[in-house]
């Protein structure tokens, strides 16, 4: 791995190195912050998941704004302001009692992801170039590791005070700040200096509807939305099958410990065998049947319920894993390289909200009974897996598979494979 990271351009080694910084940061206060809310603060249910919720929705509802700017301003300065912005946003959690001034707090965190989050993944798939495979598979295990470390730091923080674990985060992302303005080169798409260079740029109605004209563009992020929902599970369902939301960091470490020591020999090993277009069929494939350990253990014994949960976070993360590189090559392939981060933007926000209503239909289910949620999650996932192995058939467009969705044949509709 050291090696691998030591091939790479210093941005891209930069880059990699803050998302393992910005996770460390960000999930060493994240897990905690509603247990602080509710016990340290007294705070109703209704207002906690008000202040979570509002953080959700100011970054995925958001992501398309920060790709926008990200490819109209270039990617450095919009990952400085989403760095900068978030040390201010933990710093006043970290002081703040009052609802506004949380709800506040909440909104200017998730603003700052919504930021850099499209920037960083734009200046990877820039200055990795032909890369881009190995690049995204290198940069999930950075990305896992911050998963990893962040809530035990937390947690040892948290047994001091929990504002102290607020100005830790805080002061984490300030020096990351220092950082990219010290250290980060600038980076601009080609579309963002001709414009510069002529003096034309078209506007940003003009550029959201380039993307959702993107037909293949559009309809590979409609076929990844059902992986998104699968893969928030660790989130909702799982800790809710083990009886206790508290369980999820036993999830948390289980599947980053997956991903980071598997992440790279998964994306080696399916680039030797399979296509991109092929991989991540196989890999939401994956990602559905993880469910059916869920499906089966009440049948044998009810004293299975935690082994059957750690296996489902496993497979998982497995299919997790090998889509995941692939995935965001195939999103810099359809858009051939033009607007970057406001297809990321846009594909992120597509899937924030199928993940919202996902949470409401499974949650709805697991009041019902949870075998019926795990195989409505099997069959949205193999439903997803299908659509995307339907997406190219060799040479020929999926019109001729689905007759409404017809391409234009130009040299932005690249092939998955």
């Amino acid at each position: 791995m050291w090696r691998r990271f030591r091939s790479f351009d210093h941005s891209v080694q930069l880059l990699m190195l803050n998302q393992l910084t910005i996770n460390i940061g960000f999930y060493m206060l994240m897990p905690y912050l509603a247990g602080h809310l509710s016990a340290g603060l007294g705070m109703a249910a209704w207002a906690v998941g008000l202040v979570l919720g509002a953080r959700n929705l100011s970054q995925q509802g958001l992501f398309l704004l920060g790709g926008t700017l990200a490819d109209r301003l270039g990617y450095r300065p919009v990952i400085i302001a989403g760095c900068l912005l978030r040390t201010a946003g933990f710093a006043l959690l970290g002081f703040a009692s009052t609802l506004p001034l949380l709800l506040a707090a909440s909104v200017m965190t998730g603003l700052a992801g919504a930021l850099f989050n499209p920037a960083v993944r734009a200046y990877v798939a820039h200055d990795a170039g032909e890369r881009r495979v190995e690049a995204f598979a290198l940069f999930n295990v950075f990305y896992q590791a911050g998963i990893l470390l962040g809530p035990l730091i937390g947690l040892a923080l948290m047994a001091v005070d929990f504002r102290l674990a607020c100005l830790v985060a805080a002061a984490i992302f300030a020096l990351l700040t220092v950082l990219q303005v010290l250290a980060l080169p600038p980076c601009r798409t080609e579309t963002t200096q001709a414009g510069a260079q002529t003096g034309v740029q078209a506007g940003v109605l003009a550029d959201w509807r380039a993307v959702v004209t993107n037909r293949p563009f559009l309809l590979f992020t409609l076929a990844m939305v059902g992986s998104y929902v699968l893969s928030f599970q660790v989130y909702l369902a799982l800790p809710l099958e083990l009886g206790d939301t508290r369980a999820v960091g036993l999830l948390f470490v289980v599947s980053a410990i997956v991903a980071v020591t598997g992440q790279l020999r998964i994306t080696d090993w399916a680039r030797r065998r399979w296509t991109a277009r092929q991989a991540i069929a196989r890999g939401v494939a994956l990602m559905a049947l993880s469910f059916t350990p869920l499906m089966l253990y009440g049948f044998v014994d009810e004293s299975l319920r935690v082994p059957a949960v750690l296996a489902c976070t496993v497979l998982l993360t497995l299919g997790t894993t090998l889509t995941y590189p692939f995935e965001m090559d195939t999103v810099v392939a359809l858009c051939a390289g033009r607007m970057v981060a406001t297809h990321y933007g846009f594909y992120n926000t597509i899937a924030g909200a199928g993940i919202a209503v996902g949470n409401v239909v499974v949650g709805h289910m697991l009041d019902e009974g949870t075998s019926r949620a795990w195989l409505t999650l099997t069959g949205v996932g193999m439903v997803s897996a299908l659509a995307v192995s339907l997406l190219r058939d060799g040479d020929k467009p999926v019109s001729r598979l689905l007759p409404w969705a017809r391409q234009r044949r130009t040299s932005s509709t690249s092939t998955l494979s």
